[in-house]
């Protein structure tokens, strides 16, 4: 409808992020748009050979105070927030000699990035932008008459409305424009919040608000029916939404999810080290190992459950060389991820043309401080990441019997891998190797005895004479509430414990141990994961 077209005369540009922007002004320019700037933005466009008006000449005002007041003006607003029929807003931009705005082109000082980047305290305040998202705010209010611009990919579909309509835009346009906008401003101070609730140590703020950009629309959610879509929050840890994706179809939602579970799994695994291997099926590891290298890593960690393994998601710790990728490409897997891969890796990868490969950069740091969210009915929990690592834990041994030094070492792999298994979690592990793990049951002496069938099934696989339980140790996430439990992993072979520790019961658990000459460590943390 031509009543809901509104011509361009008149825009205002202030841009931090300048890319495409003297393209973008010389289109409108073309038009006969007059065109308004700031600072560095007005720079820019009268350094490429086009006439602007300097906000100062429009306002009368210069900048000032180190340009933190330069668009704060009737001039401005006034121009942005009339509305184009209102007879007293018209009578009043008459008096005060206010000229409408019709398209502002703001993106805003880079908070983000300048966190990002560890700037000090002084530079993260001078990077909050103030007259940029209350110009946003102001233009997107009016999008009946206004339409504003946040993000330089809209300026291709500025410039084809303006092309269509005979310099106009459509109401359609405006009010994606502004839906927009109002996201921008809510996801930027969102991260000022909470980086301002992080610097003073304030862990429940009154008000808590995340904000994020979209990385790719999803085809479905863990369902087909369900809507869903992916999106980046600030601070870039390395993992899924950093990552190069070389090859493969898009990944769904269940990939992703699956995929974050693998490599944050894998991060717990020091590269300098050793060569470390995660499989996860449905956001819980069905093996890990470490080894000499990767493909040793990943034949011990495929030996503990091959089943589960098969439409898999697999994590390294390490570049991926040709001999791991040809290993991997033996079954069907969904998603290998790691820090790099060789070119030879990556050609052996491109021969299974659905099978994607991200390469991450680096590996996310399991000490690192940072928030979690999850929603429930009306509400939003959120709490900080689990960064407890069992290498700087204190191993409290309340068993006669002290662990061997293999066991400690296996002890520590154990728990470092029940940390990513979902509650009640059991985990046997054996030479660096986990050989059978109890995930997500509502009973503990249920997932000790899923682990323990799950490890007869793979010496059966493997024609092993006995379960590699047999002389395995375990870890639990959380403390045995009864010895039942416990004695269920000794009756697989367990001869050593490893759990927080904290229950009424703990005497009753330790007595039980030593009855049955296993060591036991207590780690004081607890790893509950749903």
């Amino acid at each position: 409808m031509t009543n809901q077209l509104r011509p361009v005369h008149r825009a205002l540009l202030s841009v931090s992020d300048k890319t495409g922007l003297v393209e973008f002004a010389r289109a409108l320019a073309v038009r006969g748009i007059e065109l308004i700037s700031t600072g560095g933005t007005a720079k820019a466009i009268a350094d490429a050979g086009l006439k602007v008006k300097d906000v100062s000449d429009l306002t009368g005002f210069p900048e000032m105070m180190d340009g933190r007041v330069k668009t704060l003006h009737p001039k401005v607003h006034g121009g942005l927030l009339a509305i184009r029929g209102n007879d007293e807003h018209a009578e009043a931009m008459k008096t005060h000699g206010i000229a409408p705005i019709d398209l502002l082109v703001v993106n805003l000082y880079p908070f983000e990035a300048t966190v990002e980047r560890g700037a000090p305290f002084t530079d993260c305040i001078e990077n909050i932008d103030i007259g940029g998202p209350a110009m946003i705010r102001a233009a997107s209010k009016n999008h009946e008459d206004v339409a504003v611009v946040v993000d330089v990919n809209d300026y291709d579909a500025v410039l084809e409305d303006l092309a269509t309509h005979d310099g106009a835009t459509t109401l359609l346009l405006r009010r994606r424009l502004a839906a927009k906008a109002y996201a921008r401003t809510a996801a930027y101070d969102a991260a000022i919040s909470n980086w301002f609730a992080a610097t003073i140590q304030n862990d429940a703020p009154d008000y808590r608000a995340f904000g994020g950009k979209l990385i790719q629309s999803l085809r479905y959610g863990e369902n087909p029916h369900q809507h869903a879509a992916f999106y980046a929050l600030p601070g870039r840890r390395p993992g899924v939404a950093t990552a190069r994706q070389m090859q493969g179809k898009e990944l769904s939602y269940n990939n992703i999810n699956d995929t974050d579970a693998a490599y944050e799994c894998i991060a717990e695994f020091d590269p300098a080290r050793t060569a470390a291997c995660v499989i996860v099926k449905h956001a819980n590891p069905c093996g890990v190992a470490e080894g000499p290298d990767l493909v040793t890593a990943y034949q011990k960690a495929l030996a503990c459950d091959s089943t589960s393994a098969f439409g898999g998601i697999i994590a390294m710790n390490r570049k991926l060389d040709a001999a791991t990728a040809r290993a991997i490409t033996g079954i069907f897997t969904e998603v290998i991820i790691a820090p790099d891969a060789t070119e030879e890796a990556i050609a052996v990868i491109a021969a299974r043309k659905n099978l994607r490969l991200l390469l991450a950069g680096a590996l996310p740091n399991p000490r690192e401080a940072g928030l979690t969210a999850k929603t429930v009915a009306g509400g939003l929990l959120v709490q900080s990441r689990d960064n407890a690592v069992v290498d700087d834990m204190t191993l409290k041994v309340v068993t006669k019997r002290a662990p061997t030094e293999a066991e400690l070492r296996d002890l520590r792999f154990a728990f470092r891998v029940a940390k990513h298994v979902k509650s009640n979690t059991i985990v046997y592990a054996k030479d660096s190797a986990t050989v059978g793990i109890g995930a997500g049951q509502m009973s503990r002496v249920d997932s000790a005895r899923i682990a323990a069938r799950k490890a007869l099934d793979a010496a059966e696989a493997l024609k092993l004479a006995e379960p590699l339980t047999r002389g395995s140790v375990v870890a639990s996430d959380a403390f045995f509430p009864f010895a039942d439990g416990m004695l269920a992993c000794i009756e697989a072979g367990a001869t050593a414990v490893i759990q927080p520790g904290g229950s009424v019961r703990d005497d009753e658990v330790i007595k039980a141990a030593d009855e049955h000459g296993i060591a036991m460590v207590l780690t004081g943390v607890r790893h509950f994961r749903h």
